[in-house]
């Protein structure tokens, strides 16, 4: 994913929603968002996802009557996407100091340290010169 212009916080509820919908609407999306308590006019939910069709976080069927929406990025890349703006501005663009107190700041279950071992195992067996069994490279 290219980096893509910031969002805010209503456009990130917005594109949750879609998220969870996999598709919608504008009625369908004001639904789900008033369901969760937001009260928006339509008017407004259009102009969000008018905004995030620009930036190109949405993407549109215009086929039909109404326009149908669905998400052009997927949770894990926007994510990604933040937490290297994250170690950009405050670990000059390192990810390591951003993981590690992600990590020490959390209460990891067993599950999640077993998926970070296999990641780590996975990322130093991808290393570039790491030499594999029998000594060659």
């Amino acid at each position: 994913m290219s980096t893509q212009p910031p969002i805010s916080e209503t456009e990130q509820a917005v594109l949750k929603v879609l998220w969870d919908l996999e598709r919608g609407t504008v009625r369908e999306v004001l639904a789900a968002l008033n369901a969760q308590g937001h009260s928006w006019a339509y008017t407004t939910v259009q102009t969000l996802l008018t905004r995030l069709l620009a930036k190109g976080y949405v993407e549109a069927d215009r086929g039909g009557p109404a326009h149908v929406y669905r998400a052009a990025v997927s949770r894990s890349e926007l994510l990604q996407q933040r937490l290297s703006d994250l170690a950009d501005t405050f670990c000059e663009g390192t990810a390591s100091p951003l993981m590690l107190a992600l990590v020490e700041g959390s209460d990891l279950t067993p599950a999640d340290i077993a998926q970070l071992r296999e990641l780590l195992d996975r990322l130093e067996a991808e290393r570039p010169g790491r030499k594999k069994k029998g000594g060659r490279p």
